[in-house]
């Protein structure tokens, strides 16, 4: 081992806090100009779910006004918040600063600052060459003027020796698309550009940005909102040589676009070093297994050392005229495969079968589908889980389910099958059969076609526990049933905290009078008992507590329960 490559940041956590506090606080404080401490300064808090606190202002001010002046010599890479990066960029003059990261990143920030008349435009255009844009979670609500194709040509304008860019968004909160198709090919032209991050709209798009506008380019990052496309214009299709690193992630692709669209486009990296591959193929008679994604991709790349991939085929069944292959015979087709260790998830229904095939560990955010069957593993990046099976799920289905994705932050259920008599015995309000399960980080649960007793299953709390629960879709009848016309106390706690009622029922501008006033009552009630009691009324109101009821089709229908009258909805 190296022993010069060793430093003290190395050290565990802990140990660094142990060896601090034996420290007296002026040597910790000059600890901070050594130049292992101050290459790289984070002022900017993530926690595991993704949510952003910055520092406060009494220890940002302190930083602005003693440290960040004796060090900013030493600075090469910022990380901020758009709340409080003008106050740290205009405490020193940063001359060997290279990389900026922002959060909350907004209309705002790209006006003020990436100008002209920006008061650190001899940083952002001589010096900046890393720059990667997070956007805040409510971008959607910025002015229409705002505009993707505006930003980027900021960007690539004023940043003159942009190497690295980078423009998303925090789960679940993508960046709207970069469309690249409908833009001169000067848009997104850069020679100095060599790693490209971004959300486009269509496989399309990532045709148009390799016809040979970015010919430099070594690595490409894209998250693709829609595979399945028809390409009108004629593209240039040669081969991509520079390209080392490409990552495509999608949704769903009809057969087609796999065979005519993505396969010629992987087929043109023949320098690819890493590759990762996320989407999944419908309506093909095969399963895409080791075999076909070897003969099909790998072998054009010869030098690929790097593979991450989840690809998941569903196939349709006709007469039952198929052979139903196993989850040990999709394996064993991945002995050509060496890069990593694989797994598979095999299902059938009576019409369909799903084939799930992905690299170890599995590095995605979404996991779509998976039913009782599915590996022993734990699924640490995956915030987005779609659980759908024909056999019922019990109580010790979700036991692993808490236990494989700890993270989790986005539940949806299909599942019409009633749990067995065994877990009827879990519907006693003071059960203690079973552990409870927890769910510590799970903000949305998605009921869609559902038996009751997976309503039950998550609401009653001696079942489930769901401290950060603020978003619930449902529908309304299966919410008064298991909640006995919201009067049961043990599925109080778990909606406690939702501030967002989605309902898959009738929308309410298309019913009767007599009907709204059932879905008055319904709201009311609903108030009352997951909103506030009688004796939090008036604390309510100080706090701005707020509920909206919305429909499947996303339109809001109460922006404030205490001021929610009939006259407020009008027919579109």
């Amino acid at each position: 081992m190296n022993q010069s490559n060793i430093n003290l940041l190395d050290l565990p956590n802990e140990i660094l806090f142990i060896i601090l506090k034996k420290l007296d606080n002026i040597d910790v404080l000059y600890s901070l100009l050594e130049n292992i401490f101050t290459n790289t300064l984070n002022f900017v808090l993530t926690t595991l779910t993704d949510n952003i606190y910055s520092i406060t202002d009494p220890i940002l001010n302190q930083f602005c006004i003693n440290i960040l002046p004796k060090i900013h010599n030493n600075v090469k890479s910022l990380i901020l918040d758009s709340i409080s990066m003008e106050k740290i960029l205009l405490a020193g003059d940063y001359p060997n600063l290279t990389q900026v990261k922002i959060f909350n990143f907004n209309e705002t920030i790209l006006s003020r600052y990436f100008t002209d008349q920006s008061p650190f435009r001899r940083i952002f255009q001589e010096q900046i060459t890393d720059l990667i844009l997070i956007f805040e979670k409510n971008f959607n609500e910025i002015s229409e003027e705002f505009n993707t194709i505006n930003l980027y040509t900021y960007v690539f304008n004023f940043f003159i020796n942009l190497k690295y860019l980078s423009i998303t968004g925090l789960f679940p909160y993508p960046f709207p698309h970069l469309n690249c198709r409908q833009s001169p090919i000067t848009i997104c032209l850069c020679s100095t550009l060599y790693k490209l991050s971004l959300d486009v709209p269509s496989l399309v798009d990532c045709y148009a940005l390799l016809d040979g506008r970015l010919k430099q380019l070594t690595i490409l990052i894209l998250n693709i909102a829609m595979l399945n496309c028809r390409i009108s214009n004629i593209y240039n299709m040669d081969d991509l040589p520079n390209l080392k690193c490409f990552s495509l992630k999608g949704f769903n692709c009809f057969i087609d676009s796999y065979d005519n669209k993505i396969l010629p486009l992987l087929r043109r990296m023949l320098n690819l070093e890493e590759l990762t591959l996320y989407f999944t193929v419908v309506n093909r008679t095969t399963f895409i297994d080791g075999t076909s994604i070897y003969n099909e991709i790998l072998v054009y790349m010869p030098r690929l050392n790097k593979f991450n991939f989840g690809i998941c085929t569903d196939i349709i069944i006709i007469n039952n005229l198929i052979h139903r292959l196993s989850k040990d015979d999709i394996q064993q087709t991945f002995t050509n495969i060496i890069f990593q260790q694989v797994e598979c998830i095999v299902t059938y229904s009576c019409r369909r079968g799903k084939c799930y095939v992905f690299s170890l560990p599995f590095m995605f955010n979404d996991l779509d589908y998976i039913g009782n069957r599915f590996p022993t593993i734990i699924f640490t990046y995956v915030r987005s889980l779609k659980l759908e099976d024909e056999v019922p799920f019990e109580h010790e289905f979700f036991i692993r389910i808490a236990w494989s994705f700890p993270l989790l932050e986005k539940l949806s259920i299909m599942n019409l099958k009633r749990q067995s008599s065994i877990a009827k015995k879990l519907n006693c309000d003071d059960n203690q059969l079973y552990s409870i399960v927890k769910f510590p980080y799970l903000t949305s649960i998605f009921f869609c076609d559902v038996h009751n007793d997976y309503v039950e299953q998550f609401l009653n709390d001696t079942k489930t526990h769901l401290p950060c629960l603020t978003k619930l879709t449902i529908v309304c009848n299966q919410l008064q049933l298991v909640t006995e016309n919201f009067t049961r106390d043990r599925t109080r706690l778990n909606c406690i905290n939702v501030k967002q009622l989605l309902n898959l029922g009738e929308p309410i501008i298309n019913m009767s009078s007599q009907r709204y006033k059932l879905y008055e009552e319904f709201t009311k009630q609903y108030v009352e008992l997951f909103g506030q009691t009688e004796s939090e009324t008036e604390q309510s109101k100080t706090n701005d507590h707020e509920i909206s009821i919305e429909y499947d089709y996303g339109v809001e229908l109460i922006q404030n329960y205490e001021s929610w009258s009939a006259s407020e909805f009008v027919e579109q």
